[in-house]
């Protein structure tokens, strides 16, 4: 692997643990301003200092992320449909690498859609994203992305679509968690960074699919709507942290968030 592309994996992923908590803020590129997402910059600021890596279009970043933070940035480069359209599979390529580049990101992001009428012009995309990656170091992260057909969600679907991923070359991949996870984790030969998906019920299902997905192999997380949309958002990506970084347990995780939230931080979490 090239220095410049081995150099960009160590920032996203902590060399130090081999884990990662990507904090995912790309989702207007779709669903405009949801909720507690409005104003990009009001959300991301108070978060940023504890996440590994952030995951933004190149609009937002240029609007909404101080060129002085050092945090690695993600930049999702793929788009074309809204969540007025029945079908969101049919994307393209909605950023060059070019100034991918000239935004000095750590890394791009794509969708891929797996099983629907544009797979094939998604793993087309997807391919021709990595040959611009490899001509300037530059890692890929495929997504695989289901749409509405929340079904698809099983180890038999999602080991076929991280497998085809890294078939064609990425350098990582964020995925849903299911059960039998372990199956996507051992067909796939690149690693896994888990989805949080939508909003979750209560913190404790947020600690144990994190936990879980570590468990289970998973490097990492790349988690939006069940960070940012918390009534303590601060208090929930630094218990994700300590899970990820420091393998603390779902209880210890949840008594970490009740401490943070009521202002009782533990001394211990300070630089988690």
């Amino acid at each position: 692997m090239d220095w410049g592309m081995s150099n960009r994996i160590s920032r996203m992923i902590k060399p130090s643990t081999g884990h990662s908590v990507m904090l995912a803020c790309d989702h207007g590129y779709f669903m405009g301003p949801t909720r507690k997402l409005e104003n990009p910059r009001k959300t991301i600021e108070p978060l940023l200092p504890f996440a590994d890596t952030l995951a933004v279009t190149r609009g937002v970043l240029r609007t909404s992320v101080d060129p002085k933070w050092e945090t690695p940035i993600l930049l999702r480069v793929s788009g074309g449909a809204s969540i007025l359209k029945e079908d969101l599979s049919d994307e393209e390529i909605t950023t060059s690498m070019k100034d991918a580049v000239r935004l000095n990101v750590t890394s791009v992001a794509l969708s891929i859609f797996v099983g629907s009428n544009h797979e094939k012009q998604s793993l087309v995309n997807l391919s021709r994203l990595v040959d611009e990656g490899e001509e300037y170091g530059m890692p890929v992260m495929a997504i695989t992305a289901v749409g509405k057909e929340l079904e698809k969600r099983d180890a038999k679907y999602l080991a076929l679509a991280c497998r085809l991923a890294a078939e064609i070359g990425v350098q990582i991949v964020k995925t849903y968690y299911c059960e039998n996870f372990s199956r996507v984790v051992d067909g796939t030969p690149v690693p896994l960074v888990v989805a949080g998906g939508p909003k979750l019920n209560t913190e404790m299902d947020v600690f144990n699919l994190v936990h879980n997905a570590l468990e289970d192999g998973a490097v990492g997380v790349d988690m939006g709507r069940n960070i940012w949309q918390s009534e303590h958002p601060v208090a929930m990506i630094r218990a994700i942290r300590a899970i990820v970084h420091e393998r603390a347990s779902v209880k210890d995780a949840l008594q970490f968030f009740e401490d943070e939230k009521k202002g009782k931080g533990v001394e211990s979490h300070a630089h988690v």
